[in-house]
């Protein structure tokens, strides 16, 4: 398999990436980021593009793929709902239907978020226009496409939060990861990871997966 996986700056990201890595199901990677990951590595290929809404300067780099693991995502918090709708629905979609254009027989997986409205009618505007976005993926004619709605993801294998807050909270409550780590309602950063990758090469009977669905779809193989 050849991915395509933006946001791998981010936390889940970079576990998705680095499960990517340790898979021999994944032959090359290729990252597309603002800025410079520094993660060398033979099978990683990286494209610095800041434009995600202008993708022509790198258009004919994006043939020849079989899955993308979308993870690029931005903080709803002050963001008006103009602003929210440019950097979520138009950049998702006009991001996947380039690439729908190139590799049409691709898997597309996106990751979305937990309370997203399905209907695209909710009245928070966040879970609205995130629906909007599963929306557009899912019917876009790809392979097939998911939507990854994960709740609280534990940080395995290193990974950080780009949030300082975020790391702090997971410094004071690593102690109880192993008894979290056997809720449904909890996963972590290398079960999401796994199960883009499985989703991707095997399929799974739903569209939407909350954090149950990507447990039992990443423990589908050996854990940790």
């Amino acid at each position: 398999m050849k991915a395509i996986i933006t946001g791998s700056t981010g936390m889940v990201g970079r576990g998705v990436l680095i499960e990517c890595l340790e898979s021999p199901e994944v032959e090359r990677v290729l990252l597309i980021n603002r800025a410079p990951l520094g993660f060398g590595h033979s099978r990683i290929t990286e494209i610095i593009h800041y434009d995600f809404h202008d993708l022509e300067p790198v258009r004919d780099r994006l043939r020849g793929y079989d899955a993308c693991f979308f993870c690029l995502g931005v903080s709803v918090v002050g963001m008006t709902e103009e602003d929210y709708i440019r950097t979520t629905y138009t950049l998702t979609s006009h991001f996947a239907a380039t690439l729908h254009g190139l590799n049409s027989n691709m898997v597309f997986c996106y990751v979305s978020g937990l309370g997203t409205d399905s209907s695209g009618q909710s009245k928070t505007m966040w879970s609205r226009v995130k629906g909007q976005t599963e929306h557009a993926i899912l019917n876009m004619g790809f392979r097939d496409a998911y939507a990854f709605r994960p709740g609280l993801i534990l940080p395995e294998k290193g990974v950080r939060s780009k949030t300082v807050w975020y790391n702090a909270s997971y410094a004071l409550i690593r102690p109880l990861f192993p008894l979290l780590k056997r809720f449904d309602s909890v996963t972590t950063s290398a079960r999401v990871g796994r199960a883009m990758i499985r989703a991707a090469s095997q399929g799974y009977p739903k569209k939407h997966l909350e954090n149950e669905d990507i447990n039992r779809l990443a423990l589908s193989q050996a854990d940790d």
